[in-house]
């Protein structure tokens, strides 16, 4: 699937600690204009459950784990993200849900728009069509 991929962050650091910058137009592919995080999730819960016309992002699980699934319309696939030096850049017509939540998972999520409602897709029927007529 070429809407996804997982990008790797230069970690800085010494015997102090690590760091990790995020520089808009050096290690994400996009403009941010929206930052938000989710935690607190519990191990059960499934999260996402819809797809986006427009919006790019980038999810980070900064502390903790989560497992995306990632289904362009006809390939679902698992990615575990577990390191904080990684993001999974996300674009176009992919249908999300996120699932096995750590208890201390905090994931951090970089977007190239505000929230527009519009943009979502939450009916997996309505997000085959959208995929199907996408490619005509």
């Amino acid at each position: 699937m070429a809407n996804y991929r997982l990008i790797n962050f230069k970690t800085l650091g010494d015997e102090r600690g690590s760091l990790i910058a995020i520089e808009q137009g050096y290690n994400t592919p996009f403009e941010i204009k929206r930052v938000y995080y989710i935690f607190e999730t519990k191990a059960e819960v499934e999260r996402g459950f819809h797809a986006h016309i427009n919006l790019k992002q980038m999810a980070i699980a900064v502390k903790g784990s989560c497992t995306f699934v990632l289904d362009n319309g006809k390939k679902r696939e698992e990615i575990k993200l577990t390191n904080p030096n990684q993001g999974l850049f996300i674009q176009g017509l992919i249908w999300r849900e996120m699932k096995d939540f750590s208890t201390d998972c905090v994931l951090i999520v970089l977007a190239s728009e505000h929230y527009n409602e519009g943009d979502y897709i939450r009916n997996y029927d309505e997000f085959l069509k959208e995929v199907e007529n996408a490619k005509k």
